[in-house]
């Protein structure tokens, strides 16, 4: 439905993540809203109903992103979701924050989650300064 309410107005998505900063949601006292998935209920989700409602819906073309969190959570993250054939089946690419970017080096992360995952991009979904690291 958020698709289709935005094509209302005539905006159209070429991706969607299945979930803004998903580890947020397991902190007890986060301070904003915010949905909790471990990577094992993240691949269940997309395997059995946000990757077949999008698609069977009129935005098939949109692509899906999972993680959309910090690359300390890879390549664990990546391989829970891709290995199952169901969930990465919908899915197109992987998104990474860089906030804690300083705990995971490129080499131990990144590299080594496109070498397992060749055929999933990687993007950078999100980053801002402010006063501290979350900000």
């Amino acid at each position: 439905r958020f698709l289709d309410e935005y094509a209302k107005h005539n905006l159209t998505f070429w991706a969607v993540t299945a979930g803004n900063e998903p580890t947020a949601g397991e902190i007890v006292f986060y301070p904003f809203q915010c949905l909790g998935f471990s990577p094992e209920h993240q691949r269940d989700f997309i395997a059995q109903d946000l990757g077949p409602a999008l698609a069977n819906s009129s935005h098939r073309h949109v692509q899906l992103i999972i993680l959309d969190d910090q690359r300390v959570m890879l390549p664990y993250w990546a391989e829970v979701v891709l290995k199952d054939p169901v969930a990465a089946s919908y899915i197109s690419g992987i998104g990474i924050h860089w906030y804690l970017d300083f705990l995971a080096p490129i080499d131990l992360t990144l590299s080594i989650t496109h070498h397992l995952f060749p055929d999933y991009f990687l993007l950078s979904t999100e980053a801002s300064t402010g006063s501290y690291f979350w900000e």
